[in-house]
This record gives C-alpha cells, sequence and structure tokens, in this order.
C-alpha cells in the first residue's frame, strides 16, 4: 500500500476530470454544475517502476505487484463549509482521512463552464478551502481542550494543540508548529491545515509547457517545489489512447511525462516516502515506507508478524541485486548483508526477512 491523496477545490474547477484522468475511469460523475460530486470516488492506481520489471525479469517471478497510490474525489466545498454550507460537514470528515491534500486550482479561463464565483482567481480560492479548514480546526481544537476532553491528551498532545490554537487566534501561519513538533507528532495531531499539500494548477492546453499568469500568482504564493501544472481535460485525452497515439500526442502537445507520473514524485517527496522490494520465484513486489524506517518497520509492511518476530534482514542493494543477477551471486560476492533492527532501510533495497514465527 502506498499513500492516500485527497484532491480538493472549488466546486466545478476540474476534480472529477482529474480524478478520472488519474485513475483511467469515468468513475467521478464529471459535471457543469456545483457539487456533481456527492459522495467521495475512491480510485487505487499502481506505481508502476521499471526497477520492479527487472527484478522480476532477473528472479523469473510468477507475479508483479507494483505498490500503489489512492486518490479520493473529494466533495467541493464552498465558503462557510466549517459551518455546514454546502457540502460542507461531509467534506472535512472525508479529507481527514487522506495523507497529503491536492488543492486543485483553476487556472483557465473559459464561459462554458459555471463557476461558484464571478471571476477566475486561483489565490482566492485557495484562501477560501484553507480558512474553511482552519475554521473546523479550531472547533476541533477547542473541543479537545475543554476539560472533559483534556484527561484524553497526553502532554505533549494538550502543548500542540495549545499552540495551534493560538496561531490560528493571531492569524499566524500554523506550520510554524513543525519548528516545535516532530513529524509523527503533526500527524497524529488529526489537523487539516498541517497536512502535507500539494498545490495542482488547473490550465488550458495552451499554458501546459509555460503556465499563464494564474499559475504564476499561485508559484508566488506557495512553495514552488509544491506546485504542478497538469491540464486535467488534455490528461484525460491522453488516456482515452493506445500507446503509440499516447506518445505521439504527448509529443506533439509537449508534454514529456504524464500528470500521473509527476503527482507521484512530487507525492513522494512531500511525504518522504522511500520504495523497498522483495524478489523470489513466486512474486517480485514493491512496498512503500516512510524515509529513515528501520528494518523491523519494513519488515511490519510485509506482514505484522515479521516485525513482532524480527531477526535479520537479508539485504542487497538494488544495483548489487542486478549487477550480480540475483540472490545466490549477491551472497557468494559478498554483496548480501545481514541487517539488525537498527538498520535504516535504503530506498531500492531488496530485502529478505528472518523471524522468529
Amino acid at each position: 500500500m502506498g499513500f492516500k491523496c485527497g484532491i480538493v477545490g472549488l466546486p466545478n474547477v476540474g476534480k472529477s476530470t482529474l480524478f478520472n484522468a488519474l485513475t483511467n475511469s469515468t468513475k467521478a460523475l464529471s459535471g457543469n454544475f456545483p457539487f456533481c460530486t456527492i459522495e467521495p470516488n475512491v480510485g487505487m492506481v499502481p506505481v508502476v517502476d521499471t526497477r520492479l520489471d527487472k527484478l522480476v525479469q532477473i528472479s523469473k517471478s510468477k507475479k508483479k505487484i507494483y505498490t500503489s497510490i489512492t486518490f479520493v474525489d473529494i466533495a467541493g466545498l464552498v465558503k462557510g463549509a466549517s459551518k455546514g454550507e454546502g457540502l460542507g460537514n461531509k467534506f472535512l470528515s472525508h479529507i481527514r482521512e487522506v495523507d497529503a491534500i491536492i488543492h486543485l486550482l483553476r487556472c483557465f479561463d473559459s464561459t462554458d463552464i459555471q463557476n461558484v464565483n464571478p471571476n477566475v482567481d486561483p489565490i482566492r480560492d485557495l484562501e477560501i478551502i484553507e480558512t474553511e479548514m482552519k475554521l473546523a480546526d479550531l472547533e476541533s481544537i477547542q473541543k479537545r481542550i475543554d476539560k472533559k476532553n483534556k484527561k484524553n491528551l497526553n502532554e505533549k498532545e494538550f502543548e500542540l494543540l495549545n499552540q495551534a490554537l493560538e496561531l490560528i487566534n493571531n492569524d499566524k501561519p500554523i506550520d510554524n508548529l513543525k519548528q516545535n513538533f516532530d513529524k509523527n507528532e503533526i500527524s497524529s495531531s488529526g489537523l487539516l491545515s498541517l497536512k502535507p499539500k500539494l498545490y495542482v494548477c488547473n490550465v488550458d492546453e495552451d499554458s501546459i509547457q509555460n503556465g499563464n499568469r494564474y499559475t504564476e500568482q499561485v508559484k508566488k504564493s506557495v512553495n514552488m517545489e509544491n506546485v504542478l501544472i497538469i491540464s486535467a481535460d488534455i490528461e484525460n485525452q491522453i488516456n482515452q489512447l493506445n500507446n503509440d497515439e499516447k506518445e505521439n500526442f504527448m509529443k506533439v502537445m509537449g508534454i514529456k511525462t504524464t500528470g500521473l507520473n509527476n503527482l507521484i514524485n512530487k507525492g513522494y517527496k512531500l511525504l518522504e516516502l522511500n520504495t523497498f522490494f522483495t524478489s523470489g520465484p513466486e512474486e517480485s513486489r514493491a512496498w512503500t515506507i516512510e524515509k529513515n524506517s528501520l528494518a523491523p518497520t519494513a519488515a511490519g509492511k510485509i506482514h505484522t508478524d515479521f516485525e513482532k518476530g524480527f531477526i535479520r534482514a537479508e539485504t542487497v542493494s538494488y544495483d548489487d541485486f542486478l549487477n550480480n543477477d540475483g540472490w545466490v551471486n549477491s551472497k557468494n560476492n559478498g554483496k548480501m548483508r545481514l541487517e539488525g533492527k537498527d538498520y535504516i532501510v535504503k530506498d531500492g533495497d531488496i530485502l529478505n526477512i528472518r523471524f522468529n514465527s
């Protein structure tokens, strides 16, 4: 299992179109009216990794299993969502369940598509969404630090929520909390405003390569590294073509890689994720873990019993595995290592777990 991204944005910015493009489906209803998505659509997409293809060849594996990314198309919200306006309450409950948020921002002009606002302004749209999430966090924090609920919090959780409350009340960036609390503490807080975010500018075909004035506004407003320019409509068209047609079409449009691949790469970087592999005659498989994960944690991704009874991890780097044509030669040539509980798993490692059952 990889990670879960929620696609959010105001009504009619192209969320369902993007969801269908990313998941290569027609699961999400795409319509020219607000709230055409009521319940979230969920699509799981394999994270294609050419390294796994090579492992299958070397190990002569019967099965190949990619890791995956899950996209959730969450209903559009409006100003006042935190108070239940539009589909606000549903939106906010669904977004709590994702690992990262994809802010889809309308960055194109069109007289054919209805909009909840009279003009195109991606910064205004972004501020509406982030304000509603912040207001929802405010209400959540106040409930949790109430005297009746305070006993359910440990000292660190209480301190985090109090600092978050102070930042929100003083209109200061809530991301300042990341200076005082670690990644796990931030993640377990459950605060919407602290979830990692990608900003996807939905543009027309003329703006795919170089963007436009709207995308420039977005880049100036947020961390540029987390900004992607995608045409949801063009991505949808690409998915309807066969491989040869797809390659030619992308070349004509000046698109080097698909929006899906760009999103996956950005998502892995944003969430600080790595991939390790298991490989043998039965199957070769990719697994997603957080960077700096220890070997027992990686073992637990395969099976909880592997983590509980962990002894050692037979480990070969990806390059060594390829250069030595698999497990046997890697071991014979001294490239296989026995790593213990303190070993930090590297991206591309091939592992075989020894454990007590």
